[in-house]
């Protein structure tokens, strides 16, 4: 029974470029048609977009929806769909279901446990002060956006995984050219990241990586350990990159702060990150989940492989508690790194206040824009020009 209201002119995957305070008239549709709406998929089909906060909770924790894209429609193009490697073709934390995915998590979950992160707080912070006096003395007007959001992860990852940071320049140019519409330049660019993630396992360089390495099973190859380390920068850099535009651009607003949102200079710094990631989360969905067999959900009965997304961006805008409720996921896949990201936030926020009082936005707030490249990636600030005196 696919009884599911279906929006067929909801695009939800489409390139897009608005406003920063622009609503998202797509996400307000879906959410007002229903908990769970047909939408035509990338790859051909129908795909299940979950858009109340309940039902999401249910779908992320189901143990007969998968995270393994082998159980995606046998006719969907990987590449069209933006798919990742099947589970049996390379395990990850975000392919992986069940006790291999728990066994998985648990080798990395305590290298980001809480305690860890607050360890690393003076380091991050030293990472933000050095990249943000750098950008200061480029000039008196820079586009953040151009490198530093895309420099500053990269750094913290790379230090905190053990990665010599010479490393950086080849990371971040991979990081861009990720970004391309090309599939080709997109599959160079990632086996260019993954080289520079599997440097962590060489030399004396004391970093998580070697302490994860460590942690798996002694009989897991090399390359199984690098691409759980590429995973690591490749997630950690893209999201925190997309979130860093929207928190400095919010923390810089001032007078143009926008209506309805904590903002500003005098907003406490964990207020401002928590709106601001509820508000433009850096992945408005999640990633593709299947069903492995019939799965009721909200009334509808969804066939095996059909494929279910959750819209956190609708659910985080139509949440009646404010904040980021379903930003970094919920139930057995959620994000390892929240506390990392959160971290770079707060800390670029303080540094720009403490060490960079007059900062500000070099154009108005109401000018800037946000624009995605479709599919599942979310939106990203397109230049961010920032005046420092």
């Amino acid at each position: 029974m696919l009884n599911a209201p279906h929006a067929p002119g909801a695009d939800l995957f489409a390139a897009t470029v608005r406003g920063l305070d622009e609503p998202d008239p797509v996400h307000a549709a879906l959410r007002a048609a229903g908990p769970l709406v047909q939408v035509d998929a990338p790859a051909g089909g129908q795909v299940w977009i979950v858009t109340e906060e309940a039902l999401a909770r249910e779908v992320l924790a189901h143990p007969l929806i998968a995270k393994d894209p082998a159980y995606a429609p046998a006719d969907w193009d990987r590449y069209a769909a933006g798919l990742e490697p099947t589970a049996a073709e390379q395990p990850s934390l975000t392919t992986l279901d069940g006790p291999a995915h728990a066994a998985l998590r648990r080798a990395h979950a305590p290298l980001f446990s809480a305690r860890r992160i607050r360890e690393r707080s003076d380091r991050v912070h030293a990472v933000a002060r050095s990249l943000l006096g750098e950008q200061a003395a480029r000039g008196p007007t820079v586009d953040l956006m151009a490198d530093f959001t895309t420099r500053y992860p990269l750094t913290v990852l790379l230090d905190l995984l053990g990665i010599p940071l010479h490393h950086v320049d080849g990371a971040a140019d991979a990081c861009r050219r990720m970004l391309s519409y090309d599939a080709r330049e997109q599959g160079g660019a990632m086996a260019d990241l993954a080289r520079i993630a599997s440097a962590g396992l060489d030399g004396d360089e004391p970093g998580l990586a070697a302490a994860l390495r460590d942690r798996l099973p002694s009989d897991a190859p090399r390359d199984e350990v690098g691409y759980h380390l590429f995973a690591l920068v490749f997630a950690g850099q893209l999201t925190t990159d997309a979130a860093l535009g929207m928190v400095v651009a919010r923390a810089l607003a001032g007078a143009g702060a926008p209506d309805g949102g904590a903002s500003g200079p005098g907003t406490p710094v964990e207020e401002l990150v928590r709106e601001t990631l509820g508000q433009h989360p850096p992945a408005p969905l999640t990633l593709w989940r299947f069903t492995t067999g019939p799965v009721e959900l909200a009334g509808t009965v969804l066939p095996a492989r059909a494929p279910v997304l959750v819209d956190i961006q609708g659910i985080n805008a139509g949440s009646s508690r404010g904040g980021a409720d379903l930003t970094f996921g919920a139930g057995p896949h959620f994000c390892i790194g929240a506390q990392l990201a959160q971290l770079e936030l707060r800390a670029v926020v303080r540094v720009l206040r403490e060490d960079f009082p007059g900062a500000r936005l070099a154009v108005p707030f109401g000018d800037l824009r946000q624009g995605r490249i479709g599919g599942l990636l979310g939106s990203r600030v397109t230049a961010l020009p920032v005046t420092f005196t």
